[in-house]
């Protein structure tokens, strides 16, 4: 019998452990965790990320601040803005929402923030901490899948884990945490030749590789576990249907709200063949806050006097 990964809720029991850690603190006069979210520009999904963020910041007694900035900001403004945040001692997180106006170059900015506030966890050294397995700041994606498989029980030692998708955000760091729980891994990527042969032999399959019900039955193994990663969305009706042929709500969203999402796995064959899978939305997108959620604390409860 096959079953959801329900990651709103492991998200939800994260942050409850979250805001008693905080309060405990509290109780004992220090400070509330800080989180700073820059964002540049007026992408609407980058607002609603960190809309979502600064909620659920309040919601666990942290405090937090949204800095918006105009798309035509200059680089040396930025890197001002981020040397201000790094210095203010009542922030913990820098959080600078991605992805930027393309004047402004990521790399360097990402690497401008103090490796210690980085809680997106992608500056070069805190992914050398990773490499090394030293991990501090690790990726939010990563750090919220590999909790919610412990939270399922999902057995890694020995096990095949592929990896669809290699970029630094959740590609790369998942491997290497799949690795540090004695995982056999494998890095799939859009120059893999024979990717069906190998990802039907996974027994735990990941992907994210930003491609639209990319993988089929063909691709999974029977009773496998996957996590989906994919956030794409479904604009035409029709297309809707294909993707979810016996889930008619998903139809009523794109004819009432003109779009419904799909992940990177085509839904039916995760309900047929997986043992355990994530759906898109509830499974992975909430685990990514909380693991933001879980590095701002792990940075505060770090540079608070104990």
């Amino acid at each position: 019998m096959q079953k959801i990964m329900n990651g709103k809720s492991v998200s939800d029991e994260i942050l409850a452990k979250i805001k008693a850690d905080t309060e405990e603190f509290a109780g004992r006069g220090f400070r509330p965790p800080g989180l700073a979210a820059v964002l540049i520009g007026e992408n609407p999904a980058s607002k609603i990320y960190v809309n979502s963020k600064v909620k659920t910041c309040a919601s666990i007694g942290f405090y937090s601040e949204k800095i918006e900035k105009d798309e035509n900001i200059k680089f040396k403004e930025v890197l001002d803005l981020v040397n201000e945040l790094n210095n203010r001692e009542e922030i913990d997180g820098i959080l600078i929402q991605l992805p930027l106006p393309e004047h402004l170059p990521e790399s360097m900015i990402l690497e401008a923030v103090n490796p210690q506030k980085d809680v997106d966890g992608f500056h070069p050294h805190n992914l050398g901490k990773l490499f090394i397995d030293e991990p501090n700041m690790v990726p939010c994606t990563p750090l919220g899948i590999m909790a919610l498989l412990k939270k399922y029980g999902v057995e890694l030692k020995g096990k095949n884990a592929v990896v669809v998708g290699r970029s630094r955000i959740v590609g790369k760091p998942l491997s290497i945490l799949l690795l540090r729980e004695n995982a056999t891994v494998t890095i799939c990527h859009s120059r893999t030749e024979n990717l069906e042969q190998i990802t039907s032999k996974a027994d735990i399959l990941i992907a994210a590789v930003g491609k639209k019900a990319f993988l089929t039955h063909k691709h999974i193994k029977e009773g496998a576990v996957v996590v989906d990663v994919g956030i794409n969305r479904v604009t035409d009706i029709e297309e809707a249907k294909k993707l979810y042929p016996d889930n008619e709500s998903r139809w009523k969203q794109v004819e009432e709200k003109g779009s419904t999402l799909v992940g990177d796995v085509f839904p039916p064959a995760m309900k047929d063949k997986a043992s355990l899978y994530t759906p898109v939305p509830g499974g992975v997108g909430p685990l990514t806050i909380a693991g933001l959620m879980m590095n701002t604390f792990l940075s505060y409860s770090q540079r608070v006097k104990k």
